[in-house]
């Protein structure tokens, strides 16, 4: 019984329990439609926002990223290309020293290439350079090579800070700032004198050698007057300059031969222009040495040879010294006070073969380059037949000599920053090999 009457009694519970849970179950289904309905709609909203509005900050982030590696990319092809066009250039650099203008250019090449990889100066920092030390007096005008070396070889690959990776010494000393400055030959001696031995007795690199691996520049000729009263510099260390005469100590197996280059030049670069070459010879200057009063006496009033007593003066127009280089053939090179002159350089640099009439001259580069290829070498002596000299050069002669001269203009052309086989660099190609010879290094001989 009462297990009947508690059945009849839970009948009313269950089917309260069920609508409970029908109630429940609808509650959740409405909820889960709703919400299903909310997320269509968003994603919608979502699919059609983004037709028309622009990229959300992860896409942006993304496409910055992506614009970021391929600008990186850009780059690094780009210097892949600027390494390349500048590997080609080298190239031709060293095709262009192949030439007949050089005595031995596979040699050279090889020993320049050396002197790139691993060639070190170091400049020693004394001295005021508001004086005569570390800064040249200008880069103008006739003495205009040392300058152009002072400064090049502080912005050149070959200068060290550390001496003990130096091949050579550097001596900054300019003795064309000193003429500036108005100082006698005497106390000009003095000054180089006191210096040299400051630097003697402070650092210990020039008694390793006696100063062998130790070398100054002078372009003026004042400088070799007045390093002559310091046998120290003249017996040990090398000498650059621009007055290479063998009568005045030059020894051409140590010291080196500066060009005397005057820059900048007033006009562009000559040649490849034969045919407007009608003048057979030219030459104008001061005659400040026995060779050029000999000149001017004998040929200034020929009509094949255009001499001229002195200077042209400028009153006549403009630039007419200049232009008479382009309008020559071949240009005379007398010895003036010294046995140099930067009427050589002219003549290179304007297209005009030069005709060198000097004694005991060691000219620039004579070790390496073969100076008979594109100049006329000649002693003094022979002025007294010079027309007829040039006159028997064949055309086919002077043709080669002209483009032979195109091709070592560079080489007589001072640049800031250098340039590879400038001026500049021919010095430096000129120290390079004795300087490892003083160290026992073996290279690649002459």
């Amino acid at each position: 019984m009462s297990a009947g009457g508690n059945g009849k009694a839970s009948q009313p519970q269950a089917a309260a329990a069920f609508s409970l849970s029908s109630s429940t179950l609808l509650q959740s289904s409405v909820l889960t439609l709703a919400t299903l309905t909310l997320l269509s709609f968003t994603y919608f909203s979502y699919n059609s926002n983004s037709l028309h509005s622009p990229p959300t900050t992860r896409t942006t982030t993304t496409t910055s990223t992506s614009q970021l590696y391929l600008s990186k990319l850009e780059v690094v092809e780009v210097e892949k290309q600027k390494l390349k066009q500048k590997e080609r250039e080298r190239e031709k650099d060293d095709d262009d020293v192949s030439g007949d203008v050089f005595h031995l250019p596979q040699i050279f090449g090889l020993n320049y290439a050396e002197m790139e990889r691993r060639f070190k100066v170091y400049i020693y920092p004394d001295g005021d350079p508001n004086t005569f030390y570390q800064t040249p007096r200008k880069l103008t005008g006739k003495y205009a090579s040392e300058g152009y070396f002072f400064q090049n070889i502080r912005d050149s690959i070959f200068r060290t800070h550390d001496p003990n990776q130096a091949h050579l010494f550097f001596i900054p000393i300019s003795c064309h700032k000193m003429r500036g400055k108005g100082t006698s030959y005497e106390n000009m001696t003095i000054i180089i004198q006191n210096y040299v031995e400051s630097l003697i007795s402070k650092y210990p690199y020039w008694n390793r050698t006696l100063g062998a691996d130790h070398f100054f520049v002078t372009c003026h000729d004042v400088g070799v007057r007045a390093t002559e009263g310091v046998p120290l510099l003249v017996k040990n260390s090398i000498r650059v300059v621009c007055s290479p005469s063998y009568d005045v100590g030059f020894i051409p197996h140590k010291d080196v031969a500066l060009p005397q280059v005057l820059q900048p030049f007033a006009l562009p670069a000559g040649g490849n222009d034969i045919e407007n070459r009608t003048t057979l010879g030219f030459w104008a200057g001061h005659r400040n040495s026995k060779i050029r009063v000999i000149l001017a006496r004998v040929w200034q009033n020929d009509t094949e040879l255009d001499i001229s007593n002195n200077r042209i003066n400028r009153a006549i127009g403009p630039l007419i010294y200049q232009k008479r280089f382009y309008n020559t053939k071949f240009c005379i090179c007398p010895g003036g006070s010294q046995v140099n002159s930067a009427r050589i350089a002219d003549s290179i640099h304007y297209g005009c073969v030069p005709v060198i009439l000097s004694n005991y001259y060691d000219l620039p580069f004579n070790d390496i380059l073969d100076w008979h290829k594109f100049a006329v070498i000649l002693k003094e002596h022979d002025v007294y037949q010079l027309k007829q000299i040039l006159k028997d050069i064949p055309d086919a002669e002077f043709v080669a000599l002209h483009k032979n001269l195109v091709k070592v203009q560079r080489h007589f052309q001072w640049n800031s920053p250098p340039i590879r086989y400038d001026a500049f660099h021919m010095v430096i190609s000129l120290t390079f090999p004795s300087s490892l010879r003083k160290r026992g290094i073996t290279l690649v001989e002459w």
